[in-house]
């Protein structure tokens, strides 16, 4: 019986369970109808697929899309499909999705903010990378309580990294990396307890890494390189004891490597580059038995390179490169015989190459330039058959080139420059058949250049300058046709210009300068179409100078200079529209200057046998010096040359006598008139408070006649004449003068001789005075002046050095004028701008400040010489003027509006520290950083490379900042430029860290820097 009920009761169940079953089917049947309806609609919404005409219910059958069994979308994925639009992530509707587990969009050009509606679904796997995304995360991604990863880098997200993405607690792996995030990482990311892959790279996330990331004990890739991160590594990273790859390079991180590191025993890859590390590189890396790619070059490391690196078996990637490592190259790298890749350029090692790196028989990268390696090449060198890139310049090696170099086939570079090598160059490099770039420059190489050369058919670059090499110039080296570089100064070779190297199709750069070639230039040079420098000074070079050289649409520099060329000018000169610099001194040119040579270009045509006119437009770009040794020049505007006779020459003496009887007799009544007018101005002189001695300290008089001044002068100056002439400017000629007292002044001879208006003459006056009384170390000082009906000059204060433009333009100056002593100029020069333009009543405007207005005295402090000179010679003007200024300095604003004020010498200040730094002109720099190209511009590449590579921290960190305000000066709105009171505070206040570490920092980071305030008006 019991047996019985109890069947009774299963079987009651058993039916009661299918009824609410089959109810349950039939209440519901209805709403998921309803729900695939809605999921087709949504997905026909977007417009991804395009427009279908399938039912509605199918939408399971398109591509990238899986449904469950039910039919319902279950995971999107169009990583491989492509999209018939451009898709907008706002147009697909989240909240239809009700069993949406898995969106994958990567690399679709997916554009558009990501929806906060995103929260609502059920996602277990986002990613939308390699998109167009843009604005902030959303703060409903922390809803996705299900989700293991998420991947959104490489979009232009930008904001800080929401706090709340600590909620993911079953996030495995986290991509931000590739965006603008800009604020800290947050701690709440250490509580993503599953995280195995981290990584926010690329990004301009700042602040220090947050000791809870530590506690992250599952992470196998941890990557935060390229963000603003500083501080020091704190010892905690020892906790990752499961980290394959980690990279915290380029970013700002200090202090000394931890000893932890050691316990990352899993380690494949350790990139710390570029960053401000210091000390020793511990001992216990060498525990770190697994890693293949180490990284730490770019900081500030310290000590010898530890012998425990040879435990690291496995390395492939070893960079050591731009640090303060000292000591010898340990022998145990010889371990490494798995390396592909060693850097060690760019420290202070000593010691000869070690025999063991004969084991790195896979090597295909050595670098161990820039240090004090001594010793010769070892022979072993041949046994490294893998080697592409061999590079071991300056450094202080000796002895030959070693012949067993013939074995490196697969060579591309081979720089052996600035080294102590001696002998002759091996005929076997013509072996070398895949080689691009040699560079031998500045050894004690002698005897001729191989013919074998002329087998090396990949060449691009070819620099055997500064040796002792002699002989002619083989023929066969025209057989390069892909070289665009020869540079072949500073030896003795003789004989001519190869006639056929027209061949050289590619050349950009010919420098064949301080030799002892003869004959005259071929015409075939003009042929060689991307020709844009072409040097040929100090040879023995006669004929005329071929038109054809000016072929070239790329030429910028042409220097002739100190040969032997004869004849006229080329008129075609003047066509090469990109011609920036002309160097044709010292030679036996005659003629006169073409009028179409002179617009944009710096000439030297010193020491010629010219004659004639100078053109007007020859003042804009060039000085005095250069045409100075030319004794028929003439011009009627600049004092110190002769005036242009515009009379006819009579060959009759009767002529003449009949011509210069009434001169005499005139010049006679005038002396006369002097005498008498002289006699009366001595008596009312008498009668002025201010009294002027002869010889007296005429520099502290004010509204004196200024006879006496002029008398003095003009003895001093023999009137002027062009031996006393040290530079020419915009408004005047500059001569140093000594005078009877033995005060030495400098005087700036003004070209205008408006003086015999009243207007002027008062205006001239009172603006003098005013420019008399500003007194500021770094302003030149100015005594006084004098109007005369002869002329009109200024009397300053001499400056020892003479302009920062010829320091900068001089090797020999240039070397002397290190980083130290340039960013020293550039706040001086800044500290007298803003004493001008805020701490004068009313403020004074420069209106031409360049290298060539900036003196530097007997330190090497800046002296800003002619401010102010363009208001007194315009007293019309108040702040309308006709554009003024010096080309390539001027604000781009006074193209469009006579409105010149401080700030249009906050854009010259900009210019001017720019080629301070670059040692040249920036004209081209900044019209590159218009441009998108500003990305790949890094500051190491604009440096003046006449000084050394290395720098130490508090100098790197003073030629970032002063970098960074010259591009905020060039902005070209204004309004949006610092002043010069805001500029000479943030030189003199602030100590910022760098953004980057000094050599990999990219002028478009700097563009972006905002360090201080600017005019709101």
């Amino acid at each position: 019986m019991p047996s019985s009920v109890s069947i009774s009761l299963v079987i009651l169940v058993w039916i009661t369970t299918i009824i609410i079953i089959n109810h349950a089917n039939t209440t519901v049947a209805k709403p998921q109808s309803s729900s695939l309806a809605q999921e087709s609609k949504a997905l026909n919404q977007t417009q991804w697929w395009g427009y279908r005409k399938e039912t509605i219910l199918s939408p399971c059958k398109w591509g990238g899309i899986v449904c469950n069994d039910g039919g319902s979308v279950i995971e999107i994925n169009l990583n491989d499909t492509s999209c018939y639009v451009q898709p907008l992530i706002s147009n697909f509707n989240f909240s239809s999705f009700l069993n949406l587990v898995r969106f994958k969009l990567a690399g679709v050009w997916l554009y558009g903010r990501i929806p906060p509606e995103i929260g609502s679904s059920k996602l277990t796997h986002l990613n939308l990378s390699q998109n167009f995304l843009s604005g902030e995360l959303p703060l409903s991604l922390a809803k996705l309580t299900q989700l293991k990863k998420l991947d959104i880098s490489f979009n232009q997200m930008s904001g800080p990294i929401p706090l709340e993405l600590g909620n993911l607690r079953s996030l495995v792996e986290l991509h931000l990396g590739g965006n603008f995030f800009s604020g800290t990482i947050p701690s709440t990311l250490g509580l993503l307890t599953c995280l195995t892959h981290l990584d926010l790279h690329s990004n301009q996330i700042n602040g220090t890494i947050p000791s809870e990331i530590y506690n992250l004990k599952n992470l196998m890739a941890l990557h935060f390189d390229n963000n603003n991160l500083f501080g020091p590594i704190s010892s905690k990273i020892g906790n990752l004891k499961n980290v394959v790859s980690l990279d915290l390079s380029h970013n700002l991180l200090i202090g000394p490597l931890p000893h932890t590191l050691g316990c990352l025993t899993n380690l494949t890859l350790l990139s710390l580059d570029t960053n401000q590390i210091s000390g020793p590189i511990p001992l216990e890396i060498g525990n770190m038995r697994k890693l293949r790619h180490l990284d730490l070059h770019n900081n500030s490391l310290t000590g010898l390179i530890p012998s425990t690196l040879g435990n690291l078996t496995k390395l492939d990637f070893l960079n050591l490169g731009v640090n303060f490592l000292v000591g010898n190259i340990p022998s145990t790298l010889g371990n490494l015989t798995k390396l592909d890749f060693l850097n060690l350029g760019a420290n202070f090692l000593v010691g000869n190459i070690p025999s063991t790196l004969v084991n790195l028989t896979k090597l295909g990268f050595l670098n161990l330039s820039v240090n004090n390696l001594v010793g010769k090449i070892p022979p072993y060198v041949g046994h490294l058959t893998n080697l592409s890139y061999l590079d071991i310049h300056s450094n202080k090696i000796n002895g030959s080139i070693p012949t067993e170099i013939r074995n490196l086939t697969k060579l591309v570079f081979l720089d052996l420059g600035v080294n102590n090598l001696s002998g002759t160059i091996p005929p076997v490099f013509g072996h070398l058949a895949t080689l691009c770039y040699l560079d031998i420059h500045s050894n004690k190489i002698n005897g001729s250049i191989s013919s074998t050369m002329g087998d090396l058919q990949f060449m691009q670059k070819l620099d055997l300058s500064n040796n002792y090499i002699s002989g002619i110039i083989p023929h066969e080296l025209t057989q390069l046709t892909q070289l665009k570089y020869l540079n072949l100064s500073l030896n003795k070779l003789s004989g001519e210009i190869l006639p056929n190297i027209d061949n050289l199709s590619s050349l950009s750069v010919l420098d064949l300068s301080h030799n002892n070639l003869r004959g005259s230039i071929p015409t075939q040079l003009g042929y060689c179409s991307f020709l844009g420098q072409l040097f040929l000074s100090y040879n023995s070079f006669s004929g005329t100078i071929p038109p054809e050289v000016s072929n070239s649409d790329n030429l910028t520099i042409v220097d002739l200079s100190h040969n032997l060329f004869s004849g006229n000018i080329p008129l075609q000169l003047g066509y090469s529209k990109n011609l920036r610099h002309l160097d044709l001194s010292s030679n036996t040119l005659t003629g006169h200057i073409p009028s179409n040579l002179v617009l944009q270009c710096q000439i030297n045509l010193s020491y010629n046998c010219l004659e004639g006119p100078i053109p007007d437009g020859f003042w804009r770009n060039n000085t005095l010096k250069s045409v100075m040794g030319n004794k028929n020049l003439c011009n009627d505007h600049i004092s110190g040359i002769p005036h242009c006779s515009t009379g006819i020459k009579k060959s009759s003496n009767l002529i003449k006598i009949i011509i210069l009887a009434p001169v005499i007799l005139a010049f006679l009544l005038l002396g006369v008139g002097i005498v008498f007018l002289s006699c009366r101005k001595v008596i009312r002189n008498d009668k002025n408070e201010c009294k002027a001695m002869r010889n007296g300290n005429l520099f502290s008089i004010w509204n004196y006649d200024g006879n006496i001044a002029f008398e003095d002068i003009i003895t001093s100056t023999e009137d002027f004449d062009i031996r006393y002439c040290i530079g020419t400017g915009g408004y005047g000629s500059v001569y140093k003068a000594t005078l009877p007292s033995g005060k030495v002044i400098a005087l700036k001879k003004l070209h205008r001789l408006e003086s015999q208006e009243p207007a002027f003459d008062k205006s001239f006056r009172n603006e003098a005075k005013v420019l008399s009384e500003v007194r500021h170390r770094n302003i030149v000082k100015l005594y006084g002046f004098c109007l005369h009906n002869r002329c009109m000059f200024l009397v300053y204060e001499y400056i020892e050095r003479g302009s920062l433009f010829y320091a900068i333009s001089n090797d020999v100056e240039a070397k002397e004028l290190n980083w130290k002593k340039r960013v020293n100029i550039i706040k001086g020069i800044a500290n007298a701008l803003s004493y001008l333009h805020h701490d004068c009543i009313p403020a004074i405007v420069h209106r031409d400040l360049t290298t060539s207005n900036i003196l530097l005295n007997s330190e090497f402090e800046a002296i800003v010489a002619d401010f102010g000179i363009a208001r007194p010679l315009n007293p019309d003007s108040s702040n309308l003027t006709t554009l003024a200024g010096t080309y390539g300095y001027i604000a781009p604003e006074l193209a469009y509006t006579m409105v010149v004020n401080e700030k249009s010498d906050v854009y010259s200040f900009g210019v001017v520290v720019l080629e301070t730094i670059m040692g040249r002109h920036p004209g081209e720099l900044i019209s590159s950083l218009a441009s998108s190209s500003a990305r790949h511009i890094t500051l190491k590449d604009v440096l003046d490379p006449r000084l050394s590579p290395h720098i130490n921290q508090t100098i790197a960190e003073n030629v970032v900042l002063v970098v960074t305000i010259a591009l905020a000066c060039l902005r070209s709105n204004p309004k949006s430029r610092p002043t010069m009171k805001h500029v000479s505070q943030e030189i003199l206040v602030r100590k910022p860290p760098l953004l980057k570490p000094f050599y990999e920092i990219s002028m478009w980071e700097l563009m972006n820097q905002e360090i201080y305030l600017v005019d709101k008006n």
